[in-house]
């Protein structure tokens, strides 16, 4: 039985996963607002006729709290606080067949390049003319910037191609175009994003032309920070770090998910790349972009890895010194290649390597930190928490880094702006600092 009113033509957007999944939300939002509907992004109040979601079928715990959130919306369906509920993103692409058998409540079932067929169901049209319009859902100082969809490697664990298909370029005028309409609505950092950064220009431009792309985009006014993210370290072009070199808004940032330190697992892994190869790389990085900040993701537990693997792994990262790191534990997907094997590390094991491994970063990340006192940096400022306004620096992506916290009481600091701030203390994650003098 109905128990509030619902408001006619309202949608509510929810959005779980990456940052991919972020920004295809947004472009979606932009669409259903362009049809005369009100959209919401997460609403607090329950009131909308209509959901979406956006689900992420990555690993296990990712596909759980989309399934926890699909059933949510079921049941408020069923009471009849909802009217319809539509599910879209990497899970449904994934297992639509088993959630329409399970969970018969749900309206419809959509692709991740579903939207136009989505739409329709919501009697929209689909407005090419709208091609790069968003409606940000992060602090309207900094976008998510996806150049490219799906990935073309044959990562043994990764679910990725199955979810998103093979790799598509956004070609750079769009690009360029889009980055433009961002900055005129006072976007001042680009996070880019795509499954694999340096595979960007290889179907369209039949070369890695992510060099190019940094070179046009820095050429964008208003745009003070360009970060990038996920960026495969085989093959990995290197006109990428004089690109980063040349332009001063380009962050000295490098997210490259590495996955493992033993030859043996990478191998495995289909990653196409050896541990001593991995660390060359690494090396010249920073020796060609000096000061640059590196931020890594690895696995624990993937099948096959011994106690000695986890050693070579955990060696690799003390000797690596990374800026930022984070790991999963293995998760068995069904129809990776990963999945032929045996999953053989328990999963208690699993978790303990991956806490060994976050417990030696935090000691690296402390001791990098306190080397930051008395030092002072560029601080775009995000967010107002408790006393603090807090903010990041050029080093520090949202969400997942390392943050600045200056008091409320030592100074006055506008969200969305640069400030410069001097360091005081530091702690494994936080850096705190006072604002320079003006």
């Amino acid at each position: 039985m109905k128990t509030k009113t619902l408001r006619k033509n309202k949608v509510n957007v929810v959005t779980l996963g990456c940052a991919k999944n972020t920004f295809d939300s947004e472009v979606m939002m932009a669409q259903l607002k362009a049809n005369k509907f009100e959209v919401e992004h997460e609403s607090p109040n329950d009131d909308a006729e209509i959901v979406i979601i956006n689900t992420c079928g990555f690993i296990d715990n990712a596909k759980q709290e989309s399934i926890d959130t699909i059933l949510r919306y079921a049941e408020a369906k069923s009471e009849g606080l909802v009217e319809k509920v539509y599910v879209t993103g990497c899970l449904s692409e994934r297992y639509k067949d088993d959630l329409e058998k399970e969970i018969p409540e749900i309206d419809a079932f959509f692709g991740t390049r579903d939207l136009p067929r989505l739409l329709k169901t919501l009697k929209a049209d689909y407005k090419h003319e709208l091609v790069g319009e968003r409606l940000l859902t992060t602090p309207a100082h900094y976008a998510y910037f996806k150049i490219a969809e799906g990935c073309d490697r044959p990562c043994s664990f990764c679910a990725i191609p199955l979810m998103r298909g093979n790799h598509v370029s956004t070609p750079i005028e769009q690009l360029v175009d889009s980055a433009k309409k961002l900055a005129a609505q006072g976007v001042k950092e680009l996070l880019l994003i795509a499954q694999d950064l340096t595979y960007y220009g290889l179907d369209i431009y039949k070369k890695r032309n992510l060099a190019e792309l940094i070179d046009q985009l820095a050429a964008v006014e208003g745009i003070e920070w360009i970060r990038l993210h996920y960026a495969s370290p085989a093959g990995f072009p290197m006109d990428v770090l004089d690109a980063m070199v040349k332009h001063p808004n380009v962050c000295l940032y490098l997210d490259m998910p590495l996955q493992h330190g033993s030859t043996k697992i990478l191998q495995s892994m289909r990653r196409g790349i050896t541990r001593e190869k991995t660390e060359a790389l690494v090396n010249t990085i920073r020796e060609k972009v000096p000061g640059v900040a590196i931020r890594t993701t690895l696995i624990a537990g993937y099948p096959g890895e011994t106690e000695a693997d986890f050693e070579e792994m955990k060696d690799f990262v003390e000797r690596m010194r990374f800026d930022r790191l984070g790991i999963f534990t293995y998760s068995h997907e069904e129809n990776t290649h990963a999945y032929t094997l045996e999953d053989d590390v328990p999963e208690e094991v699993k978790r303990q390597r991956a806490d060994e491994i976050m417990e030696l970063q935090a000691g690296i990340s402390y001791e990098l930190n306190q080397e930051k006192i008395g030092k002072t940096f560029k601080v775009l400022f995000d967010r107002v928490e408790g006393d603090y306004f807090i903010g990041r620096t050029e080093f520090d992506s949202p969400e997942v880094d390392n943050e600045v916290l200056v008091k409320k009481s030592e100074g006055f600091v506008r969200l969305g702006d640069f400030a410069n701030v001097t360091i005081t203390s530091a702690d494994h994650y936080d850096l705190y600092g006072v604002l320079e003098k003006q």
